[in-house]
């Protein structure tokens, strides 16, 4: 996520050396304009941004801290074009949300990701598909809503299933009827701006009140992205976008320029595939991550929708006792899926942004350790997976012969394992970032 300005922001910093150097401060805001142009930030937002650095740098005193202290305040400042995060409730639910965007934007997607954040939060959810031109849209949002366990109404459960609006007002009384919280419209997108697809959106917003109209914008579109959402905040209107695919080569810039130009809100970023994948756009903690400092906040918020205190605590008793068995490797590297992608976390531990664009491509459910270790755990009987000191050389065997394994890789596997676990309970009684790299090390997990 914004990779290409973490770094570039790193490098330009190093250019002031001396305190009361303005040569050097100077060659610091030139490297800035650059970089933030080449990033497709909006030329007049780069010149407000590099004014104001360069003013607050001065009054404050030139140097490396007060360089970045004005950088990181800027950029926020910018960021910060409402008060309005997240998502706004209608009074009496159901809280109709319309999602508006360009085909292959990632609506679909973040329809389904917006509605497991919201499920995630105690809410209870219906989408809705009303994508009636692209025929797998339907298929697509099906699929995504029985992988989140959300319920989903479709164009089959209308009176009139060719008619999207009437599909949105049906949807909508089966929604208040059965006390839904929350109902997401997946709209139709085409690949280009025209007058029918605005026609139906109005017709669909008006018909079921939406609440709130989202615009999903393709972090990849540059400045065409941004034209086309004032296209839409003129004619259908835009209470907040969703930036989608931040996972990708993105240059960043476009979340500056919508904030600066549009002047709406932006509520959530997509940072990969995986449906848990989306976060809530706070400017603090979006900078904080910009400026390599990460996100311990979103983290922790993201942990607990995923883990309850009981289970949290129990394992943090288990670690410091050393009895953390495979049962509970397994539960933890499932609660990691729901968390998102490696590359989404990394980026959100102070010291690891570097290494997101590194982990971009590491699926936990894909590695062929984990799966040797799921085989083999899977071959296990409860008690040996609660107590691996009990694992003699027959059970070994036995074990190797049911996960379709080598008694090698059993052996290695336990060996690793074991080594791992008593650099857990260190970490759970000292703390260390250097010991948990050493705990991935030794049980093989792609860093």
């Amino acid at each position: 996520m914004f990779d290409t300005l973490t770094h570039s922001f790193k490098g330009i910093v190093n250019k002031i050396r001396f305190a009361d150097d303005e040569k050097s401060l100077q060659r610091a805001c030139d490297e800035l304009k650059k970089t933030l142009l080449r990033n497709d930030v909006y030329h007049k937002a780069t010149k407000d941004i590099v004014q104001e650095v360069q003013t607050q740098t001065k009054l404050k005193g030139i140097g490396k801290q007060n360089f970045m202290q004005a950088l990181k305040d800027s950029l926020t400042n910018i960021l910060q074009s409402s008060k309005s995060y997240g998502i706004s409730f209608s009074p009496t639910p159901p809280s109709v949300i319309l999602m508006m965007g360009l085909q292959g934007s990632g609506k679909t997607t973040s329809s389904a990701k917006l509605a497991l954040y919201l499920k995630q939060r105690g809410k209870k959810v219906l989408l809705v598909a009303c994508d009636l031109h692209r025929l797998a849209a339907i298929e697509q949002l099906t699929q995504l809503a029985e992988s989140i366990e959300v319920d989903i109404f479709t164009p089959s459960q209308a009176s009139k299933p060719e008619n999207a609006i009437q599909v949105a007002i049906d949807a909508k009384k089966k929604a208040t009827d059965a006390h839904y919280d929350v109902m997401i419209i997946d709209s139709a997108g085409r690949l280009a701006i025209d007058e029918v697809l605005m026609n139906e959106l109005l017709e669909i917003k008006k018909s079921v009140n939406a609440y709130e109209c989202l615009y999903v914008a393709d972090s990849l579109s540059g400045q065409d992205g941004i034209k086309t959402a004032g296209h839409f905040n003129d004619k259908i209107g835009i209470d907040g976008v969703i930036l989608s695919k931040f996972d990708s080569d993105s240059k960043g810039g476009i979340a500056l320029s919508i904030a600066y130009q549009i002047g709406v809100p932006l509520k959530f970023i997509g940072s990969g595939e995986k449906v848990a994948d989306f976060d809530i756009f706070l400017p603090d903690r979006i900078v904080g991550r910009l400026m390599g400092a990460g996100d311990i906040a979103s983290l922790a918020e993201k942990t607990a929708s995923v883990m309850d205190q009981d289970e949290a605590k129990n394992i943090a008793k288990k670690l410091k006792k050393g009895q953390f068995g495979f049962e509970d490797f397994i539960a933890q590297i499932e609660n990691m899926k729901k968390l998102g992608s490696m590359s989404s976390i990394a980026s959100m531990i102070p010291g690891l942004g570097n290494m997101a664009s590194a982990l971009k491509n590491v699926d936990l459910e894909q590695s062929s350790e984990i799966k040797n270790i799921r085989a083999m755990v899977n071959s296990m009987t409860k008690k040996e997976r609660e107590n691996p000191d009990i694992l003699n050389g027959s059970r070994r065997k036995r074990i190797a012969q049911g996960s379709g394994l080598e008694v090698s890789d059993i052996n290695r596997i336990i060996k690793q394992f074991a080594q791992a676990s008593k650099l857990a309970k260190k970490i759970s009684q000292k703390g260390g970032m250097q010991d948990l790299m050493s705990m991935m090390n030794h049980l093989k997990i792609p860093k």
